[in-house]
């Protein structure tokens, strides 16, 4: 059995502790892509989640490598492996799903975009532990099991590193981070839809910026 190497798990830990918090992107007009992405990393955010959930996120991943370098750009809601191919042929510098198959797991162990497993339960996670993965998305966070799920799967695997993502607000954000394996949370509310439906890049920034100080 082909086991993920150590360069996989680096990188998608440089990942996790590149920024605190990841917008989850949806793109619905393409031409906002880069100037969304652009207030975001204005606003101190690093790490960059554009979903493959409208037919515009690949195109959107393309764009926004190329527009900001500096920033990590990967692809997310990945449901399949022929999805996993197109994003890395996009440029996705990783990969995130909502769940896990045997399928996607074997694909990311030699991938190029390194993989975060979305897991709702340990016998997910064990599925990708066992081909040696160490951090995963825990999702949908808050239907999941939340805080209190996440501090009990620290005790039976004290090595494995989480990014909550589902149902958590700007105001409890920081109750996930205060765990010591969270490394960072994911979420929707850094990109209203109203917001970005408006052009308004100053407020994505704001609303940025005001998240990460609200963290101290």
């Amino acid at each position: 059995m082909t086991q993920l190497s150590d360069f996989h798990r680096e990188r998608i830990q440089a990942v996790l502790e590149a920024s605190p918090l990841v917008p989850v992107i949806s793109i619905e007009d393409p031409d906002q892509a880069v100037p969304l992405c652009r207030s975001l990393v204005d606003g101190g955010i690093r790490v960059l989640e554009i979903t493959l959930r409208t037919p515009f996120g690949l195109k959107a991943i393309e764009e926004v490598r190329a527009a900001l370098p500096d920033a990590w750009v990967g692809a997310g809601t990945v449901t399949s492996v022929a999805q996993y191919r197109e994003a890395e042929n996009a440029g996705a510098q990783f990969v995130i799903t909502p769940g896990v198959t045997e399928a996607i797991l074997e694909f990311g162990v030699t991938s190029q975009a390194p993989l975060l497993p979305g897991v709702a339960t340990v016998s997910e996670l064990m599925m990708g532990y066992v081909l040696g993965y160490r951090q995963f998305k825990f999702f949908p966070a808050e239907v999941a099991g939340g805080v209190s799920a996440l501090k009990a799967f620290r005790g039976p695997f004290p090595d494995v590193t989480f990014c909550p993502t589902g149902g958590i607000r700007r105001e409890t954000a920081g109750h996930y981070l205060e765990l010591s394996n969270v490394r960072s949370v994911g979420g929707s509310w850094l990109t209203p839809r109203d917001v970005v439906a408006a052009g308004d890049w100053a407020r994505i920034r704001e609303i940025a910026e005001g998240s990460l100080s609200d963290l101290g």
